[in-house]
């Protein structure tokens, strides 16, 4: 149960013969009908009704993760993801899933830079248990010491398994360290190592009392279930929870990059490599649906601008344009990510020049009509078919709510993509893909005994 979980959601199709293949009707458009309430104590309640099938999906999203963290307790958001399973004074450690996985439910959570979520997908006659379980933990978790060093351990292995340990997780924890000077996106979301062992018990007291209330909490319940009935289960179980009110948090504003960063990152490695970050915007920002589909005619599939230039040519052995899509895009200015790794025999630096010799000639001349046309194809087929399951659904509705605070915005997702037209992708281009706005990072292979001189690797 962690960030590295995270449902793929809204990622584009392995092949693009499954993408085109789900394509939607060029006149439809969602309309998921959103009931809304607040309890006295300040907890959201979103509620789409759907009978169909007789499976509802519940889902508490927290207003807490990385970004709300400071230097010296980084990770805290995902190491407490992990507490919320140990049990409660009832439950036992992992109780909480035996119970309902043994109802057939499906039960799992996931940390980003923005908010924590808790999630079950089940029969929705089983809904009551839910409901009364997450009650339960919110209110009786059972933090102790015992509990509290079995999971740190846990994280710290995923951190050296999933960062240190992997290719290439370092060189993008060294990106958005160098990218990001003053925002909190600026450390990843499992945490630093050196922040992580210094955690301490009361550290996740006082992050448990401040993040895990009612005031900070949107449950989302997707499927088959009545709305009244859905909110009076939470009135039953949540009605009575505090809410203590946050902490006052003025915004954290990144300040305009203003010329172009570099970084070189070394170690035991079989290739070369460049991630590459240029500033861009959040979720509330409408530049997101054009920034989506850019990233798409760059790198989604091999009619991709960077496919056939790079990859096909044997030039990359991989290269990508990395831009999450809405709701998952951050509630704050991301970055959008170029990914390149040189194909043995072919030099690094000369790749890098013609990738940005690529990106000045789209910024010039745009991108042609079919170009658009297959990329809105993808991204609309990849909502539609979300839109068909009641998780994802509930994922869509609960995360625009969260960082824009108007869970409507599902419905007119289709239209925002449909609006974007060549000017528009062209615009975005001229005014994100710049050199002052770049920020570049480099893997520079060395040997083990040149690795060892430079320290460990954390």
């Amino acid at each position: 149960m962690s960030f590295r979980s995270r449902p793929r959601f809204l990622g584009l199709c392995d092949t693009e013969e499954e993408s085109m293949s789900a394509s939607p009707p060029r006149t439809w458009e969602p309309e998921i009908k959103i009931v809304s309430f607040r309890l006295d104590n300040g907890l959201t309640l979103l509620v789409l009704p759907d009978h169909h099938v007789p499976v509802v999906s519940l889902q508490l999203h927290y207003r807490v993760g990385s970004r709300h963290e400071l230097p010296g307790i980084t990770g805290i958001s995902h190491l407490f993801e992990h507490l919320m399973f140990r049990g409660t004074e009832e439950l036992g450690p992992e109780e909480f899933s035996r119970i309902l996985q043994a109802k057939g439910g499906e039960i799992n959570a996931f940390t980003t830079k923005d908010h924590t979520s808790y999630f079950e997908n089940l029969p929705a006659e089983h809904l009551e248990l839910a409901v009364r379980l997450e009650a339960d933990r919110l209110k009786h978790l059972k933090l102790d010491e015992e509990n509290f060093r079995t999971e740190l351990q846990v994280v710290l292995s995923e951190r050296k398994l999933r960062s240190v340990d992997s290719p290439f997780g370092l060189v993008e924890e060294q990106l958005y360290a160098t990218a990001y000077t003053q925002h909190p996106y600026q450390w990843p979301v499992i945490g630093r190592d050196q922040d992580l062992r210094r955690l301490t018990l009361a550290d996740c007291h006082s992050y448990y009392r401040t993040h895990y209330h009612a005031g900070n909490l949107i449950v989302v319940v997707a499927g088959d279930v009545d709305p009244e009935a859905a909110r009076d289960l939470m009135v039953r179980y949540f009605g009575d929870i505090p809410n203590p009110g946050l902490p006052e948090s003025p915004p954290v504003v990144e300040p305009p990059q203003r010329g172009e960063r570099r970084a070189i990152f070394k170690k035991v490695s079989q290739v070369e490599a460049f991630f590459a970050g240029f500033h861009i915007v959040g979720l509330g920002h409408p530049d997101i649906y054009p920034l989506t589909l850019l990233a798409v005619i760059l790198s989604t599939g091999k009619s991709s601008r960077f496919y056939q230039e790079f990859v096909r040519t044997g030039r990359a052995a991989e290269m990508e344009a990395d831009l999450a899509p809405p709701p998952w895009s951050t509630q704050d200015p991301d970055l959008l990510v170029i990914r390149a790794v040189a194909a043995p025999g072919n030099a690094l630096a000369a790749l890098e020049a013609d990738v940005w010799s690529l990106i000045e000639t789209l910024k010039k001349q745009g991108v042609k009509p079919e170009e658009l046309a297959r990329a809105k194809k993808m991204v609309k087929s990849q909502v539609v078919q979300a839109l068909s399951k009641n998780f994802y659904r509930g994922l869509l509705v609960g995360l625009f709510h969260l960082k824009t605070g108007d869970a409507s915005q599902v419905n007119l997702m289709l239209r925002n993509y449909e609006a974007v037209d060549q000017d528009d992708l062209r615009r975005v281009a001229q005014t994100y893909l710049r050199e002052d706005n770049r920020t570049v990072v480099t893997l520079k292979p060395v040997s083990p005994e040149e690795s060892q001189s430079l320290g460990p690797l954390v």
